[in-house]
This record gives C-alpha cells, structure tokens and sequence, in this order.
C-alpha cells in the first residue's frame, strides 16, 4: 500500500507543480492551489489514506506526503511573486500618462494653452468694473479672528444672526477664537481702522475673495466661494447712492436691459438692508430649478453701514456714512453664463472649462 501511495502522490506532484507553472494570472494560481492543496483535494485525500497504513509505512508515507505538499507550496509562492510582479507592472502601463501624446484633431497645429478658471476671469473683470466706477481693489487674510469676522460687524457672541453662518473654526480658545471668514466683510472693518489710524477717510473700495462655510454643495452653493465686497465710506452718502452704484454695476457686467431688483432683508451690519435679485439668466424670469422657480436669483445683500459697526472702529457716524455690499463671485458667472449648477466649477471637467 505505501508503494501505491508514493506511486499516486508522485504522479499528482508533478501535474500540480506543471499546473502551477501554466497559470498565467494569480487569480488561475489561486485555482490551481485550491485544486492541488485544498480541503477537497487529491493529496488532502491522500493523507486520510494513511490511518488505514501500518504504523512504519504511515510514518514514511507522511513524510513523503509533507514533502510534497513542501515542494508544491514552495512553487506556488514563487510563482505567485512572478506574477503579482508582472500584473502590478501592467497595471502601472495602464495607468501612466503619455505627456507628449497630442490629440488627434491638433496633429497638424499647434496644441492649445491653457487658461484661467472661469471665476478667475469673473473676478478680474469684475475688479476692473468697479475700478473703472472708481473705487480701489484691497484684501484681507482668510483666516480671522472672531472679532473681525463677527463682533466688529455687530455679530456678537449670543446673536442669533450667527445662525446665518455655518462656520469653521480653527483654534477656539484664549487670546482670541480664529476662524475661517464666512464672507469679505472683515476686510471692511479693516479698512475702516487703517483709515481712522492714517487719516484717510473716505473709502471707495471693493475686496474680493474666497470665504469658507459648512455648506453643502448644490446648485447654487459651495463650502470654498468667492466673494467680491465693496465699502464707500464718506459724507451725505444715501441708499440712493447705493441703488445708483448697483443698478451702474448691473448693467456694466452683465449689460444694458438687465432687470434687478433690491428686496428688503436683514444684515447684522447693515441697515437698511436689501438683497440684489437679477433676472434669471437661465429660464429668463419663467422660473426652473435653478433659481427655485420664482424666476429670480439672489447675487448679494447690501445696505447702509450700521452706525454700531462705524462705533467699532471708531468712525463718528454723525459725521461720516456709508454703505456696503457683497455679491458671491461664483454666482455672478454662473448668471452670466447661464450655467445650470455651480458645481460645475470644482469639477475640473476639461470640456465644461475648456468653454471659457
């Protein structure tokens, strides 16, 4: 019998060291182990053979059985780091970039460059719109204290208006609670101290920037926007004046015949208030989801600074007045260019940017 068994488990050695030589992928490997060395298998069956041996010939065929089972697991582990070699290789092929490939339809020209991002371009032109209305362009830090960002601008710590605002801290702690700003306003207030510190009243100026809320991105939001703020600070400045550097900025953007309108609302740091609405560029006042199907899209709140914001940086507002404004850069392009959804802009899609 142990004659036989050697005879059976040699034979069966080779056809699973051939089979393992043969598989040409590591998932055909796993199939020959599991054919050749599992629990269902020839030489797993071999080795319940031996309890029906004599106690010398179940020794030696266990010993032959063991060194089969060796020899075969020695092969599968040297096979099996060829071919894990060989497929993270092709992987790599698969996924490497040929930098110098050249789209067909350009073979014969010269490739095309590259270009700035759409609310890139929207914050340049619309730097040089209000420049062109004569104010100045300033910027402030991202990063804010909370002061700057909320109790300057009559925001202060048990407000309810900061419900308006999902915000990310930082630090939040001892000397001060740093924050990323929820919108350009900060970069008023300090503009208005470097003005009372230098002398330098009044101030025509518009800020833009990124701001930063917790919100979620849909059609018409996103968590990282941009922002354009403008500040005038000066004597017997009125919401005419407001209206009038609004409605001319309108028109000089997205051009004459424009429809706008101010809607009363409620700023912290402003008052009166009012909310800018256009016309909807993409259903034309019909109403579609965009706009939420009332035919109108919200750009930016506005108003008259509010004299506890002029107290806090030390501006006499008997004697001094003022409005602001803030429209969100990433909505006046996507008006413009009657876009659907605003995340159309994070996506980097190279055929929706390549449009502009």
């Amino acid at each position: 019998m142990t004659d036989d068994v050697d005879l059976d488990v040699e034979g069966l050695a080779g056809d699973g060291e051939r089979a393992i030589a043969g598989a040409h992928s590591t998932e055909v490997l796993a199939q020959v182990e599991t054919e050749y060395l599992g629990k269902r298998s020839a030489l797993t069956r071999a080795h319940r053979t031996l309890g029906a041996l004599s106690p010398e010939a179940r020794k030696e065929a266990g010993r032959h059985l063991l060194e089969v089972r060796t020899r075969l697991e020695a092969r599968l582990a040297d096979r099996r780091a060829v071919l894990v070699e060989a497929e993270r290789g092709e992987a790599l092929r698969a996924d490497r970039l040929d930098l110098t490939e050249v789209i067909p339809d350009q073979v014969r020209s010269a490739p095309s460059r590259g270009h700035l991002h759409l609310v890139t371009q929207a914050r340049a032109e619309l730097e040089d719109v209000f420049v062109g209305m004569g104010f100045s362009v300033a910027e402030g830090p991202e990063a804010e204290s909370d002061w700057y960002n909320f109790e300057a601008l009559n925001i202060p710590p048990a407000h309810p208006a900061r419900g308006m605002y999902d915000t990310l801290y930082l630090d939040i702690g001892e000397p001060e609670t740093v924050l990323l700003r929820t919108h350009t306003s900060p970069v008023q207030v300090h503009l208005m101290e470097e003005a009372v510190r230098s002398g330098t009243l009044p101030i025509h100026a518009v800020m833009p920037g990124k701001c930063f809320r917790l919100d979620t991105p849909d059609a018409r939001h996103l968590p990282v926007f941009n922002q354009i703020e403008g500040l005038v600070v000066d004597r017997d400045i009125t919401f005419g004046d407001l209206a009038g550097t609004i409605q001319a900025f309108t028109e000089a953007y997205f051009g004459e015949g424009m429809q706008s309108r101010l809607r009363p609302a409620y700023f912290p740091f402003t008052e009166p208030s009012a909310e800018l609405e256009i016309t909807c560029t993409l259903c034309l006042g019909e109403g579609c989801r965009t706009c939420s199907h009332t035919g109108w899209i919200e750009l930016g709140g506005c108003g008259m600074v509010d004299p506890a914001v002029f107290a806090a940086v030390g501006i006499d507002h008997t004697e001094w007045s003022g409005f602001a404004f803030g429209f969100g850069i990433d909505r006046l392009a996507q008006m413009r260019h009657a876009i659907p959804d605003m995340r159309s802009f994070m996506e980097n899609d190279i055929r929706f940017l390549s449009q502009f």
